[in-house]
């Protein structure tokens, strides 16, 4: 091992190149270009094979990263995308949108002073190497059991539950309202940070398992809950939270003014051939109001479809901002404009009819003591107002959960003082017997990572009841 491995102190650290800015400023590709097998063989040597992987540790889906890196660089390749399938059910996806930054990487031993291991480079690597070489199998369907799962919301935790679940020999069916599933992965996240035949080819694989996708499909709409509580043995809601925090300066109301999600679906779609009228960055000076990732995307989105300006508000500063680091270079680069220590005082509009914004009225801030969390507080500086004109504005505030017990004509349903449903965690059961929950819609709105590990534990869950239910009829009978 120590002649393959342990090559921090002779091999720099080196991420995949990245594409020219003003290159990939001009349409949705992915920005980075692929290892080549060397690169990645050599980037994985500099693991240091640590005897507790912190790496894993800090990994939500503890994935067994020392092991695949091993592999990766003594050039057993599939042996390492197995290993790193063994525990993730999208790690391609995972290497393009995790923010290794804040967990992997960011806990690499060997990052002080070296660079940490390019962990998320070579998982995606490993794993779209598996597919070019028809290394990922279809799913193995387990002996039917003769029960059904119904899985209301077809994203990261529900796709994850329902492959395991399948693979049990549970008969499922996935409700999705869109049009395509993949929830936020499909139609949230440009294309420039995952292209959408990712997701798709891994959606395909789960419909030729014989997973049943009911696109198009709304709870409330086109059935209960209760209707589908009849229908299936049991029933997952994984629908994430799309409700957008509110702006609450004066004028916040004016046209013009539209929630992230809003603007990023409609870029989605427009690039699946949809035609979509307005939420078109085109030409206008934009302003993105927030400091996450979901901000990130929707500056870079701007770029790309030919905004005049783009400036992104955030009321701390840059160390403080909850947005990957790496976003934030990748933003600037591309010529986005961060006005730290700013946030949004009034807006002002146009005063005609439909009243559309036409500028922003800014409060700068100042960073003053500590709260709960570690975080300095921002608060405004009363004698700094400035003005920067605005025909678009994005609100990138973060989301609640929707009020589900009356969108899915379940008034009985229990949720949180959030909106967010309220579980038995042990279970993963909401009070309504046989009902389960996971991914945001449970924690509140998070990683995608976060949701994979919810749909795994879940489905762990969920086949535990199952199989409870059927002995309990068995002693019955």
């Amino acid at each position: 091992m120590a002649s393959t491995m342990l090559r921090f102190t002779g091999v720099d650290q080196a991420y995949p190149s990245k594409r020219a800015a003003d290159a990939r400023a001009d349409d949705f590709l992915e920005i980075a270009r692929p290892y080549l097998i060397a690169k990645a063989e050599e980037q994985a040597s500099r693991c240091s094979q640590c005897g507790v992987p912190f790496c894993q540790v800090h990994c939500p889906l503890h994935n067994n990263i020392p092991d695949w890196l091993r592999l990766t660089a003594e050039g057993r390749l599939e042996e390492a995308y197995e290993a790193s399938a063994a525990t993730s059910s999208m790690p391609e996806i995972c290497g393009r949108i995790c923010p290794q930054d804040r967990l992997c990487e960011g806990n690499c031993v060997i990052e002080p002073g070296f660079g940490a291991v390019t962990i998320g480079s070579v998982e995606k690597f490993i794993t779209d190497t598996a597919w070019d070489n028809g290394w990922v199998k279809p799913l193995r369907v387990g002996r039917s059991r003769g029960q059904s799962v119904g899985i209301v919301g077809a994203g990261p935790a529900g796709l994850t539950a329902a492959e395991m679940l399948r693979g049990k020999g549970y008969d499922v069916a996935v409700y999705d309202r869109h049009d395509r599933a993949g929830g936020l992965l499909t139609y949230g996240i440009p294309g420039f940070k995952l292209e959408k035949d990712i997701v798709a080819r891994r959606v395909d694989r789960l419909a030729a398992a014989g997973i049943v996708f009911h696109l198009g499909f709304e709870v409330g709409r086109d059935a209960s809950l209760d209707d589908l509580r009849a229908k299936h043995d049991a029933v997952l809601i994984a629908t994430g939270v799309y409700a957008a925090r509110e702006l609450t300066a004066p004028g916040a109301d004016a046209a013009e003014i539209v929630p992230a999600l809003d603007f990023l679906f409609a870029s989605n779609r427009r690039g699946f051939g949809e035609t979509v009228a307005g939420l078109d960055a085109s030409g206008r000076h934009v302003v993105v109001v927030g400091g996450g990732d979901t901000a990130m995307d929707c500056v870079r989105t701007a770029v790309r479809q030919g905004a005049k300006s783009v400036k992104c508000l955030y009321r701390r500063d840059r160390d403080n901002m909850p947005g990957s680091p790496r976003e934030v270079a990748h933003a600037e680069e591309e010529g986005v404009e961060f006005v730290w220590l700013s946030a949004p005082a009034a807006f002002k509009s146009s005063g005609g009819v439909g009243d559309t914004v036409t500028g922003v009225h800014i409060q700068r801030m100042r960073l003053g003591p500590a709260d709960a969390s570690g975080r300095r507080t921002p608060e405004a500086d009363p004698h700094a107002v400035e003005h920067i004109p605005a025909d678009l504005v994005i609100k990138a505030l973060g989301y609640d959960a929707e009020d589900l017990p009356k969108n899915f004509a379940a008034p009985d349903l229990a949720v949180t003082r959030w909106g967010t449903l309220r579980l038995d965690h042990m279970a993963m059961m909401t009070n309504l017997p046989g009902v389960f929950a996971a991914g945001d819609i449970v924690r509140g709105a998070s990683l995608v990572v976060w949701a994979i590990r919810d749909g795994r534990d879940v489905a762990s869950a969920m086949h535990g009841w199952l199989t409870t239910k059927v002995a309990a009829v068995r002693v019955a009978a």
